[in-house]
């Protein structure tokens, strides 16, 4: 399981050091895809192997199946961490995700989400957790 939150930078190249907490559990190998919100997911082989069956269980015949197969699994790339502990993220995950210096790296349970500061802070300033807790009720969960 990945918790806690770590501030890093990303230097010009896309190199990022990873949290030694969180490459214990990700392992040598490991996926970086798009994530929803603006930001990259980080998910162990298990993990990725899991999330990629079920979206190509999907019928191709449902455009948003495909959109999602494009959005997850188009824009993967399978990492390795160099002999400093960081991994290269490429150009267009670095774009989507909007990485050009600092960036916080959160654990959410089953993978790591990657952040640009800026829009992280921007969407933790955003959140109405009195909001959150009422949608949460909705879903059935309660806390």
């Amino acid at each position: 399981m990945f918790i806690g939150e770590y501030n890093h930078t990303i230097d010009a190249k896309g190199r990022l050091i990873v949290p030694a907490k969180y490459r214990d559990n990700l392992g040598e190998r490991f996926y970086v895809t798009k994530g929803f919100d603006g930001c990259l997911f980080v998910y162990d082989m298990e993990a990725y192997k899991t999330l990629q069956e079920k979206i190509s269980a999907l019928p191709l015949s449902n455009k948003e199946s495909r959109l999602l197969a494009r959005f997850f699994v188009g824009s993967a790339q399978e990492g390795e961490y160099d002999k400093q502990g960081r991994i290269l993220i490429s150009a267009p995950l670095r774009e989507h995700a909007d990485l050009v210096k600092d960036v916080v790296l959160v654990g959410v349970g089953n993978h790591i989400e990657i952040w640009s500061k800026e829009r992280y802070d921007a969407e933790e300033a955003n959140i109405d957790m009195d909001d959150v807790a009422l949608k949460l009720e909705e879903l059935g969960l309660s806390l």
